[in-house]
């Protein structure tokens, strides 16, 4: 589909508006949508979508500016409808291109009134494409700018009903305020949260994420980190069967075993062949991953600290141990410690883990970091977000429902 999405600034303008029609533009592209963003001023930043920039869209445009000193004296000056004209003639070559222009704030701010009557008088025209009215803020309601708005046109078009348009606004608090000043049905508006870039937040490497996509955990919950090597001292086998049983409380849990086979002992190939037909017993494949299958010499130092990042508890199921490391990296990470209880491990951790004896049923174990994690709030609210608030989730949760929309 040919998406256009219009403001009056993109990055590197730093802004909030700015920051979100660059990630809607990204994902957008991601889908294998053709993107074009409209603006006023701006640089590209991706290579997949297309920048087009028209210099009378831009609110700080030097006509616009003078326009706006007059309009906000209640004065609709002489020249308002021929530069409204011209932004007419600069747009339409572009939604002639276009299936969805999706318009961020233009219809609920005065920052550019022309640009906003230009687009009222587009989108009444035959052969238009669909518009989409994204709105941020709302000046009609905002008291800072009660002494610009006044009675009539354009500023009406503010708090007017387009025909024919799709209404979306970004929270609930900003959909009834809109619904109560369009004078609409509340259901005639989608609420559409902004998100977050989660592996750009994080500051996870662009190969872990292509790497934690592809195998699908960047979505899991719980996502358990085992950061050891594959030898049998480390007691894999329990990991497993730990995981199994949490898939009870948390359907979506999943673990993730970074290190390699053992480098001294060639018996450490057979044991990763007996986990790997312990995971496809217990119905785990797709669920644990053991990374030596895919990077079989290790992942970097870097690439660790990634899985730190995106993880929500560390897991050491270990026989035994001369000191713990990971014990120390979870610390700084701020991960939460599930481990056998071995002196090197609490000599590290202190009461700040939760202990567990190598014998110990899978089942008990697993029930315990169901409810610490539960319990925890942060790891819950990260789990919502991770549900419904990354950029991947907002597009499938919406933004794919409101393009598929006749």
């Amino acid at each position: 589909m040919r998406i256009s999405l219009l403001h009056y600034a993109a990055p590197p303008v730093v802004g909030g508006v700015e920051s979100v029609l660059a990630r809607q533009a990204d994902v957008l592209a991601s889908a294998g949508h053709q993107v074009t963003v409209i603006t006023g001023r701006g640089q590209p930043w991706n290579p997949a979508v297309s920048l087009v920039t028209l210099p009378r869209i831009d609110s700080l445009h030097p006509k616009v500016l003078e326009l706006k000193y007059q309009l906000d004296e209640g004065l609709v000056p002489p020249g308002f409808e021929d530069f409204t004209r011209m932004i007419m003639e600069d747009l339409r070559p572009y939604l002639r291109e276009t299936d969805v222009l999706i318009a961020h704030n233009v219809a609920s701010l005065h920052k550019n009134l022309a640009l906003t009557s230009a687009l009222y008088q587009l989108n009444q025209e035959p052969g238009s494409p669909r518009f989409v009215l994204w709105h941020h803020d709302l000046a009609w309601y905002a008291a800072r700018y009660q002494d610009e708005l006044h009675p009539g046109y354009p500023w009406d078009l503010l708090r007017t009903a387009w025909p024919g348009v799709t209404q979306v606004t970004i929270s609930q608090t900003r959909h009834e305020d809109l619904a109560t000043l369009l004078d609409i049905d509340p259901s005639a508006i989608r609420v559409i949260p902004a998100g977050l870039d989660m592996p750009s937040f994080l500051n996870i490497s662009q190969e872990t994420w292509d790497l934690a996509r592809s195998l699908g955990v960047q979505g899991a919950s719980p996502l358990l980190l085992v950061p050891v090597r594959i030898t049998r001292r480390k007691n894999l086998e329990l990991a497993l069967r730990i995981l199994c049983d949490l898939q009870k409380f948390h359907p979506h849990a999943g673990m993730i075993v970074t290190g390699p086979t053992g480098a001294h002992n060639p018996e450490n190939i057979a044991y990763l062949n007996e986990l790997q037909e312990m995971r496809r017993e217990l119905g785990l494949e797709g669920r644990a991953h053991f990374l030596a299958e895919l990077q079989p010499a290790g992942i970097t130092d870097r690439s660790i600290a990634d899985w730190y990042r995106l993880a929500d508890a560390l897991l050491l199921t270990s026989l035994e141990e001369g000191f713990g490391i990971p014990v120390l990296e979870a610390g700084l990470g701020r991960l939460p410690v599930f481990c056998t209880r071995l002196p090197a491990l609490e000599s590290l951790a202190g009461n700040w883990a939760t202990y567990f004896e190598p014998q110990d049923p899978p089942a008990e174990i697993a029930a315990e970091i169901s409810r610490i994690l539960s319990t925890d709030h942060a790891f819950r609210l990260r789990e919502q977000i991770r549900e419904r608030y990354t950029w991947e989730a907002v597009y499938e949760r919406h933004l794919k429902p409101l393009l598929e929309q006749n």
